[in-house]
């Protein structure tokens, strides 16, 4: 494999930092909503975890949006 290619990964659902549902926001947007789960991006070869997605929907209405999890923050007035 070349250096610029990205070497064979795996993903998965991963473990929530906060229940389903809790209200969160994504504290580069500013956007709030309900975490609705987690994706693990894994290298195959060892397993180790190289990005953890979280997937926010808004209450009400709106589009379902991902985020980067280190980006997701809980909104502490529920």
């Amino acid at each position: 494999m070349n250096k610029t290619e990205k070497p064979p990964t795996m993903l998965s659902h991963g473990s929530l930092p906060y229940p389903r549902g809790t209200l969160v926001e994504d504290t580069a947007s500013g956007l709030t909503g309900e975490l609705q789960g987690v994706i693990e991006e894994r290298l195959k070869e060892t397993g180790r975890v190289i990005n953890r997605q979280a997937f926010v929907r808004p209450r009400g209405d709106g589009i379902e949006w991902d985020a980067p999890l280190k980006r997701i923050r809980r909104v502490e007035n529920d």
